[in-house]
């Protein structure tokens, strides 16, 4: 057995095979850059930022109004359909990297206080294992949303009171493989309420992210233990053609007598009616199905996340779109997971 970078080859046959397709794979690559090279410079330029900017209308508004990401429009459109931020004066953002909700908190709450000139600004803790850039107003935790640490820490920098809010918008790297990534996710979820179930204050409300798929019965079932009230929300600026959606929890209640400690068993419990351990959701199918509350977020009249739109700006046909002048990202992430996955691929290069 050969190992080449990470990947094991069974024989060295296998192993030539593999470098012959790493050679072909970048001898294609750099004929595709040479004839980008090639191309005039407005052309390069369409092909590049620009033509992005015209697919993905909310990419390009983010970086018109400084956003971080395209996602802060999500929890703005959420909040405008549920007023989750309302009165808000102790929130948590998990997995917070690159920040653009933590933007959007601080935007809507801590900032109007601060220029409102109020004696108890509100209090907004961003926690994740990547840094990110400073944003006003946030305190930034890098650790686990999983340990009970953190929550000590949440807690500490909330003067010992609980939080009004948690949102999170974190997802694992998905396969495309649905089944794969909706579980996968619903599991970041499950674990996320491990610190919600420490930090949020009885009335509290939970956001998050879920990948909306045939199991997510069996999610909805789990959350209403310590929720009454649990909707399903698709902001317009969530692509149709994805699986995305998100979980507004309302009014926290946790069960008479919850220990932390027994979470996972309440959790395990829901996952079937004899009480197994199969995190099966087939009960919940037939007579016994659920119909998780579906709610669309977000101004009909608004853009469309699916639809491409023309650039803004002067002049008319080719001249137009050449024109266009593509803004860089607001903030580009300071330590993202990709780059190692690049200096491997570089070390890769050169021993070929």
């Amino acid at each position: 057995m050969v190992e080449l970078s990470g990947v094991q080859v069974r024989s060295t046959l296998g192993a030539s095979l593999f470098l012959s397709a790493c050679k072909l794979r970048l001898i294609a690559r750099g004929e595709r850059s040479r004839k980008l090279r090639a191309l005039p410079n407005n052309d390069d330029k369409r092909m590049g930022k620009s033509s992005k900017d015209k697919r993905d209308i909310y990419y390009r508004k983010a970086k018109e109004e400084g956003w971080r990401a395209r996602s802060a429009f999500k929890l703005l459109q959420i909040d405008e359909e549920f007023g989750i931020l309302g009165e808000a004066k102790r929130v948590v953002d998990l997995c917070a990297a690159p920040g653009s909700w933590s933007q959007v908190l601080s935007r809507k709450l801590y900032l109007p206080a601060k220029a409102a000139g109020e004696k108890e600004l509100p209090l907004i803790v961003a926690i994740d294992l990547q840094p990110m850039a400073p944003i006003d107003g946030v305190l930034q935790i890098q650790g686990d949303i999983t340990s009970a640490r953190t929550a000590e820490m949440v807690i500490k920098h909330f003067d010992g009171k609980k939080a009004d809010l948690v949102v999170c918008d974190g997802a694992p790297d998905v396969t495309g493989l649905h089944d794969m990534d909706e579980f996968v996710q619903a599991q970041l979820i499950l674990a996320a309420l491990t610190i919600v179930t420490h930090v949020l204050r009885p009335g509290g409300n939970f956001v998050a992210k879920i990948f909306r798929g045939k199991d997510i019965s069996l999610l909805y079932t789990q959350l209403k233990i310590f929720f009454p009230v649990v909707t399903c929300a698709k902001p317009k600026s969530s692509r149709n053609s994805s699986i995305e959606a998100f979980v507004v929890c309302e009014g926290y209640l946790p069960p008479e007598g919850f220990d932390h400690k027994d979470l996972y068993r309440l959790l395990e419990r829901a996952s079937s009616q004899s009480g197994g351990l199969d995190c099966a959701s087939s009960w919940l199918e037939g007579p016994s199905k659920l119909i998780v509350p579906f709610l669309a977020c977000g101004d009909l009249r608004g853009f469309d996340a699916d639809q491409s739109y023309p650039l803004q700006t002067s002049g008319a046909g080719s001249e137009k779109e050449s024109a266009y002048k593509s803004l860089a990202p607001v903030q580009p992430p300071i330590a993202p997971p990709y780059r190692t996955a690049m200096e491997l691929g570089k070390k890769l290069q050169k021993t070929l």
